[in-house]
């Protein structure tokens, strides 16, 4: 493992900051995963030094470039860098710090003068890592042997390092995920026995350290670890639930493996979070739904309950509000289906109003993730192929009241008082234009809409809400003709 690195290949705006701090007289190395990804040449996602300079001699040495917002001796220096990873260097004091009562932050810090003492307070060997300006890497801890031998490995005692900041637990397999390490083994049973501890810290927390595995191209080998080390039982103990439980003929694996078989093809496609989330748990509410065993075995409306579990979930987690909707309105809609011999224009049109034209793209991806995950050889079956073109065919034709050939403001030139009438007028046209797009033509509907003015108050009402009406039979005819025949497999 090479014990030298030309700094001089480093981005100027790390050289000038570290440069600065030694021309004051002070000591200052990289330090931490800048240094592990340098080594592993890969790019660092920040950049941190530390010093022996006190925070209050750091900010007056940056001047109005600095900021000191915590008490943990980390001042900001902020760059003029259009890179995000080097808009912010952090310049760190040596420091010891006290005992940690609620496992995530420490009572108090105590700044040292020395290198070593700093280093034996971080998480992992191989986070361990300094770089002087020379170029030459200070190893105290055998952190570039474990990056050789591809180990993730705390300093001392893990049960100490973990009782210190209990998400490190989490942090040691997200490394393993991203790098495609190893966790030693003390370090992997530390995280077993310690695995309770994760419920101190914060779900935001959780969830970041989370989003990086399921980011990863490895992503799976970090849920599987988490299942390994029981972590997975205290964060998402919905999702442990699935392991073992077996489905039926129409999958080849348990829904546990399955959920990861979805995740994986995910990953491998590089889809976007939230349709990683929605690959993971759109079958989550199969354990609370299965009836039976054995190759027969149902598992109706699983859709319906793993749309409110998710959503827990990741309320649970903090995800945003925009992303939870997605996810679970993905999750909701994945087991819709046609029989495509007999599936008409309109009904194509009234899916599509369902689903969104917006998602369908996501939710035909939520289907081929899902179709891999059982084991099927081929993501795009013929009918979900016939599917799509029908959709291309009939979305341009109107499946909401925008996309009619008249407004609310026509409506209101026909002498209708502003307020709801004009919106039920619209929608009682629509229904009509979605049994027959032909009618979507300014002439034939100024015309309706005159008689339809006309109408009783309750008359028109009901006309309005047909088509929602309508949509609610589709839904619950698609739910019933789920318990006779499986989706498109």
């Amino acid at each position: 493992m090479n014990k030298k690195i030309n700094i001089f290949s480093l981005p100027p705006e790390v050289l000038e900051v570290w440069n600065k701090l030694i021309k004051e007289g002070y000591e200052a190395w990289l330090v931490g995963g800048c240094v592990r990804d340098l080594i592993l040449k890969r790019k660092p996602k920040d950049w941190d030094i530390t010093t022996n300079a006190r925070p209050e001699e750091i900010l007056k040495i940056f001047g109005d470039k600095a900021f000191y917002e915590n008490r943990f001796g980390t001042v900001g220096v902020k760059t003029d860098s259009q890179d995000f990873s080097l808009k912010v260097i952090e310049v760190t004091t040596f420091r010891i710090e006290g005992k940690y009562s609620d496992f995530r932050r420490p009572d108090e810090v105590v700044f040292t003068d020395k290198l070593e003492e700093d280093l034996k307070r971080r998480d992992f060997t191989i986070n361990a890592l300094c770089l002087g300006f020379d170029g030459k890497i200070i190893d105290f801890f055998d952190g570039l042997k474990d990056l050789k031998n591809k180990i993730i490995r705390s300093i001392g005692k893990p049960e100490e390092r973990f009782y210190e900041d209990a998400l490190r637990m989490m942090r040691a397999i997200r490394l393993a995920t991203e790098l495609d390490f190893e966790i030693e083994k003390r370090t992997f049973e530390a995280i077993s026995q310690n695995k309770e501890l994760i419920n101190y810290i914060a779900n935001e927390r959780i969830r970041d350290e989370f989003n990086k595995i399921l980011m990863a191209k490895n992503g799976i080998k970090g849920i599987e670890l988490m299942r390994q080390t029981s972590l997975l039982q205290e964060i998402l103990p919905e999702l442990a639930a699935c392991y073992g439980v077996t489905q039926n003929k129409h999958h080849k694996y348990d829904i546990y493996t399955h959920s990861l078989k979805s995740l994986e093809y995910a990953i491998k496609k590089n889809y976007p979070l939230h349709l990683r989330l929605a690959a993971l748990f759109h079958d989550i509410g199969k354990v609370l739904t299965k009836k039976g065993e054995g190759p027969d075995a149902t598992f109706y409306n699983h859709e319906i309950v793993g749309t409110k579990m998710t959503k827990k979930i990741l309320e649970r987690l903090r995800y945003p509000k925009e992303l939870i909707k997605k996810v679970t309105h993905l999750i909701r809609h994945h087991m819709f289906y046609f029989e495509i011999e007999k599936v008409t224009p309109s009904a194509v049109r009234r899916f599509i109003r369902r689903v969104g034209e917006e998602n369908l793209e996501d939710l035909f991806k939520l289907r081929e993730a899902d179709r891999i995950g059982s084991g099927v050889p081929k993501p795009v079956p013929y009918r979900l192929r016939y599917l799509k073109f029908l959709i291309e065919k009939v979305k341009r034709e109107p499946i909401k009241p925008t996309m009619l050939k008249i407004n609310g403001y026509d409506i209101l030139n026909l002498g209708v008082p502003q307020g709801p009438k004009v919106g039920w007028i619209l929608k009682a046209l629509l229904e009509e234009v979605i049994d027959d797009p032909q009618k979507n033509n300014r002439e034939y509907l100024l015309k309706r809409a005159e008689e339809l003015k006309n109408l009783p108050e309750e008359e028109l009402k009901t006309l309005a809400l047909a088509s929602e009406e309508k949509i609610e039979q589709i839904e619950k005819k698609a739910e019933e003709d789920l318990k006779k025949k499986y989706y498109l497999k």
